[in-house]
């Protein structure tokens, strides 16, 4: 069984589970990983981040027995797992615009979200250039700030982040690199765990360094790792892309799957290295 195989069958039992508890440690079973690289694999293909896309196929199936079974609300409420009318209310208005008792009359537009399949799609061969490197443990000190996770685009909040920096932190963090990755770096790490609504994750404007912290930066204890290092040339679309294909064809075709640990950055003229935290399956 192939990796799209074992994802569509992780969704089918999903899928088959969206009116009971679900187990993400059978998730990552059936996909034959481990449940972080499921969530993030999951994320970058989707779009979405799991929990939401549970969420939304929850509130597509109780706007369908709503409209078409008259059930109350209280009951479709309990059925799709939300602990009190009030809590699925909000959620229900949230997706579909409307209360849950507006959405029986007719004339009213509902979202629907069908259930995922992830298929393959084959593109003109393009190459990724990567290396794997062993690390030991290592420190990097900077600007740091707890954001909202996006899946996918540019995160606004980390645009914020970069426009505000003043040219003293910038230099003063610039000067502390004197580790690899080198320069200025962009470091994603203790993400939330996804089951919740809204993941986060902490940011750092950083660098890797052996100097002591200042008092006005914080600092970072990274744990030795393997890393899949992938180098990519032009702007921050390249470097979107560059990200989304580790996920989407690197990851399902080179045996290795990713671990839970820090995300790097490193960009220099034009010319960036994506850092990942891997194992070999």
């Amino acid at each position: 069984m192939d990796s799209l195989e074992k994802m569509n069958g992780a969704i089918n039992y999903i899928e088959d589970n969206l009116l009971n508890e679900i187990d993400f440690r059978e998730v990552a079973r059936i996909a034959q990983c481990s449940e972080y690289h499921f969530k993030r694999m999951f994320s970058f293909l989707a779009g979405v981040s799991l929990s939401e896309y549970i969420r939304r196929r929850r509130l597509t199936l109780a706007a369908f027995d709503l409209k078409d079974r008259n059930e109350k609300v209280i009951d479709v409420a309990m059925k799709y797992s939300y602990h009190s009318p009030d809590s699925f209310t909000r959620a229900f208005q949230s997706l579909h615009g409307v209360t849950p008792t507006e959405a029986r009359h007719h004339g009213h537009s509902l979202k629907a979200y069908p259930k995922m399949t992830f298929q393959l799609t084959i593109k003109g061969g393009t190459e990724m250039n990567y290396r794997i490197v062993q690390k030991e443990a290592f420190r990097v000190v900077g600007w740091k700030k707890r954001i909202n996770l996006i899946p996918q685009g540019t995160n606004p909040e980390i645009s914020e982040m970069w426009d505000t920096i003043s040219d003293e932190t910038y230099t003063q963090i610039e000067a502390l690199s004197d580790l690899t990755p080198r320069g200025i770096i962009n470091v994603c790490t203790n993400f939330s765990d996804e089951r919740s609504q809204t993941g986060e994750l902490d940011y750092y404007i950083a660098a890797a360094t052996t100097k002591p912290c200042p008092n006005n930066l914080e600092e970072l204890e990274i744990p030795a790792y393997t890393w899949a290092v992938f180098e990519v040339e032009g702007e921050w679309d390249q470097v979107q892309d560059a990200w989304g294909r580790i996920y989407s064809e690197w990851f399902p075709s080179s045996g290795y799957e990713h671990v839970e640990g820090p995300e790097i950055l490193a960009s220099k003229e034009n010319r960036s290295e994506i850092w990942m935290t891997v194992v070999k399956k």
